[in-house]
């Protein structure tokens, strides 16, 4: 499984992302990787919470209609699985040989 490095979130919206849920309330996301497998591109985000509990967000990236881009939740546990898996090779790569 290979990647390819993405920046298109990063040019777009800096480095941190504020995203709002149901109840419209505001989080500031660190954007900590973005790539792209399988043509959909994907970003990591943590916000200071998730830092915390040393998690992080998977999102994929999309397009709406007028060109700016999205986050959506990945509702699929198996392309959840594989992307969660990539991240953690790049962040820990070789971990396999410890």
């Amino acid at each position: 499984m290979s990647t390819t490095p993405s920046d298109v979130l990063r040019k777009a919206y800096g480095d941190d992302i504020i995203l709002f849920d149901e109840q419209n309330e505001s989080t500031v996301y660190h954007l900590l990787k973005e790539f792209v497998y399988d043509n959909r591109t994907y970003a990591i985000l943590q916000s200071d919470e998730l830092k915390k509990e040393d998690e992080v967000a998977v999102f994929r990236v999309t397009q709406n209609a007028e060109g700016e881009y999205e986050l959506e939740t990945i509702e699929d546990d198996d392309e959840f699985e594989t992307v969660s898996e990539l991240y953690d090779e790049m962040v820990f790569p070789n971990q396999d040989d410890l």
